[in-house]
């Protein structure tokens, strides 16, 4: 009788050890993520030596950035979480490793989240103007135009604003408002008390980078509304380096990198129609800061749940110093062949107009389409448009 009670008794104690650690395997959780994009390009006019001609191309990352990812949570208990993000960008078309080759380039943060308040997190991390106005206003988001379909080189932080150092509040949901705001440290003496700029021999040189940014987003049934700000000092300085470029404007040596902006969308049925506009102001080193807005207006169909249409238009008006300007056209077609597979065709024209005046003569404005200039490459000399066209394949995991 008493070895029937001893093994009960361990029987038992085996089950509650087990249940715990069933429990807390429910509590915590790790897991893999990714996607791939891949596909061919074309472009009509792509820059080269001798002036410009026509490019067909295996492209990696248009519709989305490829990557892969790990995240994970832990309940603390009393609504409280842990929670980290480690995320590699990655070319599928040799294998090398994005983000100017560091190894989580695309996010590496760790944090605490509270129910009813928000979350709070430490590392590199994205800005609100792309949290909030590119993720939910935007062609480049809302259909799988991507990187062909942002603003010019993403000088307004849309599409990929990282923040390196970054320690950032994230609010809960309060009946469709979220907000938010964070600050990049530049990790350099001096810095944060507001003398970053680094002489030497009396002239100005590049100072490390920081940053700071802050916005709102309300979202409820078919409607959103959202807005941002993001200063970025020394973007240059930045490890890697913000990709600022963009014609005509000396942005290898920035003080400074100022964008701010508003976006709004409302869904009609199977449709979706969004708008937008940011304000960038690029202040150099030396001489008179340039400015650049960006209008855009756009729109998505669903024909069915597989099938959909997007349509978007961008106008972009560098100021009256350089004169320059770009409409911008881009259509996507998009058909999943799965929950987490789909194909998709793009269709892309620009035309740049007006000229700045460089060494005594007057330098056409170029064509640009694309987040960096080496995805497609300007036009080229005594070229002012592109069209471009790509079928890409995408896998998510």
């Amino acid at each position: 009788m008493k070895k029937i009670f001893n093994a009960a008794a361990v029987a038992g104690g085996l089950g509650v050890i087990a249940a715990a650690t069933s429990t807390a395997h429910a509590q915590s959780s790790v897991t893999l993520y990714g996607i791939i994009d891949a596909g061919v390009s074309y472009v009509s006019n792509s820059a080269t030596p001798a002036g410009h001609a026509s490019l067909v191309k295996y492209a990696d990352g248009v519709a989305s950035g490829s990557r892969w990812g790990v995240r994970g949570t832990e309940d603390l208990g009393g609504g409280l979480k842990a929670l980290f993000v480690l995320e590699n960008g990655f070319s599928s078309a040799d294998g090398s490793i994005g983000q100017g080759g560091a190894l989580f380039g695309r996010q590496a943060y760790v944090g605490v989240s509270k129910n009813g308040i928000g979350t709070l997190a430490f590392g590199r991390q994205y800005s609100f103007s792309t949290d909030y106005l590119g993720a939910n206003y935007t062609t480049g988001s809302q259909t799988p135009a991507g990187n062909y379909g942002w603003h010019i080189n993403d000088v307004d932080q849309l599409s990929a604003s990282r923040i390196n150092n970054a320690v950032k509040f994230s609010s809960a949901n309060f009946s469709g408002l979220t907000f938010g705001a964070m600050y990049g440290f530049s990790n350099r003496a001096g810095a944060f008390a507001g003398t970053p700029t680094v002489t030497a021999g009396g002239a100005s040189q590049q100072g490390a980078s920081s940053a700071y940014s802050f916005g709102a987003n309300y979202a409820q049934g078919p409607f959103g509304i959202g807005a941002a700000y993001t200063n970025i000092r020394y973007p240059n300085g930045a490890t890697p380096p913000f990709s600022v470029s963009i014609a005509n404007v000396n942005t290898g040596g920035l003080r400074d990198l100022e964008t701010y902006g508003i976006g709004a969308r409302v869904a009609i049925g199977a449709g979706l129609v969004w708008s937008n506009w940011t304000h960038t102001t690029f202040e150099p080193l030396t001489g008179a800061s340039s400015r650049l807005n960006n209008y855009e207006i756009g729109g998505r169909y669903g024909f069915t749940p597989a099938l959909a249409a997007g349509l978007g238009y961008t106008f972009s008006d560098l100021d009256d110093r350089f004169s320059g300007k770009w409409h911008q056209v881009t259509g996507a077609l998009d058909y999943a062949l799965s929950k987490r597979t789909d194909v998709y065709l793009l269709a892309v024209y620009q035309i740049a107009s007006g000229s700045n005046t460089v060494a005594g003569r007057d330098v056409p404005v170029q064509a640009q389409i694309g987040t960096v200039p080496a995805m497609l490459g300007t036009s080229g000399a005594g070229a002012n448009n592109q069209v471009a066209t790509r079928v890409g394949l995408r896998h998510r995991f």
